[in-house]
């Protein structure tokens, strides 16, 4: 097993990507990828498999690896030439030298491509390159698995709610009248009317004192797919959180994303603070945490497919007063509950698991990287 000393250019070529406007992507199975992954589908690709796909700006050591034909975006850079290299070695390897870029302080202009095949890098032979990459592999088949096994607990829960409280095919509806559009002893309300809508802000990024503490804070960017919110890109100390307009938001409180990628919903993993850009949504009696998730998300996106024009282009307070919302009475409400929980709980532990897999392989990624650790 060798290495030789070498620039990252000697190691791949990177080529800007395309642009393709919302307005010219036709549907297919093509994914679209940006800075920031699949942010959608074409029916054409510009790119083969095998692909290896960063940003061109923004936060660096982003890196994703892509097994179907693909299209980039021109926010990204991809590998049009991976020299004799192992594909996905250099998809692990490319995200560790940019985030040695980045905690070196070291100026890369735009991630200019001719910038970075300049870096200097250590690169080890094809036999290694294989080895790194069963190991580091395994890790992410293991979160892969984990991240499936989430997507299917919550499409249950979803689909369950649906049933119940779209359709009205809860337990023993068959004896139940309906009376205005809505079984008797259910309230036709809107959204606004069942929860306290809750605002946060943002310390001074002036001052130091007030960031990189221990206490998460939840922005756009950190919203997720799934129920459970926990990593937050961004965290803030004890002075910074009373300095600023945000609640230290317990355990299952309900963010709702209010400008930028709007409307996505979430639920606390973890006890955080919240920027401006969002809102925190806690129930009312009957209603608790957990029900009002999974109807948000619900009425959210009924609502948003209703929109017309700039209506859901962001959230403020008086939008929640234009979603309807229906609440049962106590007991389908309760059962329902019973349902979900054990499933919201099951979700808990493997996003946990997830991220403990995330930490262990970011630790072992430069250790593999620079010969520290022998296979």
């Amino acid at each position: 097993m060798s290495w030789r000393d070498c620039q990252l250019g000697d190691a791949m070529t990177l080529k800007r990507g395309h642009d393709l406007p919302n307005a010219q992507r036709k549907e297919g199975d093509v994914p679209v990828v940006s800075s920031s992954g699949i942010t959608g589908y074409h029916n054409e690709a510009k790119a083969a498999a095998p692909g290896v796909v960063t940003g061109r700006y923004g936060t660096l050591g982003e890196v994703f690896y892509v097994e179907n034909d693909y299209w980039p975006l021109n926010t990204a850079l991809y590998v049009i030439d991976f020299k004799g290299n192992d594909p996905r070695f250099l998809s692990y390897f490319l995200r560790n030298v940019l985030r040695d870029q980045q905690s070196d302080k070291a100026a890369v202009p735009g991630v200019n491509r001719n910038v970075l095949h300049k870096i200097p890098v250590r690169l080890p032979d094809e036999g290694l390159q294989k080895q790194i990459v069963d190991v580091l592999s395994t890790y992410d088949n293991l979160i892969e698995n984990n991240r499936r096994r989430i997507q299917l607990l919550e499409q249950s829960a979803r689909l369950l709610y649906k049933e119940w409280f779209v359709h009205l095919r809860f337990p023993g509806h068959e004896h139940v009248k309906i009376k205005d559009g809505v079984p008797e002893g259910w309230e036709k309300k809107t959204a606004f009317e069942v929860m306290e809508v809750l605002s946060g802000g943002t310390p001074k990024t002036s001052i130091p004192a007030y960031w990189d503490g221990n206490i998460p804070f939840f922005t756009p960017k950190d919203a997720v797919d799934y129920a459970y919110v926990a990593e937050t890109e961004k965290k803030i100390t004890e002075d910074g959180l009373k300095n600023c307009n945000s609640k230290f938001y317990p355990k299952d409180t309900v963010f709702i994303t209010a400008r930028g990628t709007v409307g996505k919903i979430n639920l606390a993993q973890t006890d955080m603070a919240m920027n401006q850009s969002c809102y925190a949504l806690e129930s009312k009696p009957p209603l608790n945490q957990h029900f009002l998730y999974f109807a948000l998300v619900e009425g959210v996106e009924q609502f948003r497919s209703r929109a017309v024009g700039a209506v859901f282009d962001a959230i403020i307070r008086d939008t929640f007063k234009l979603i309807p919302f229906v609440v049962p009475d106590e007991k389908p409400i309760v059962m329902f509950t019973e349902h979900v929980k054990p499933i919201l709980n099951q979700i808990d532990v493997l996003s946990t698991k997830t991220r403990k897999l995330e930490e262990a392989q970011d630790l072992l990624l430069p250790r593999l990287m620079n010969g520290e650790i022998a296979i």
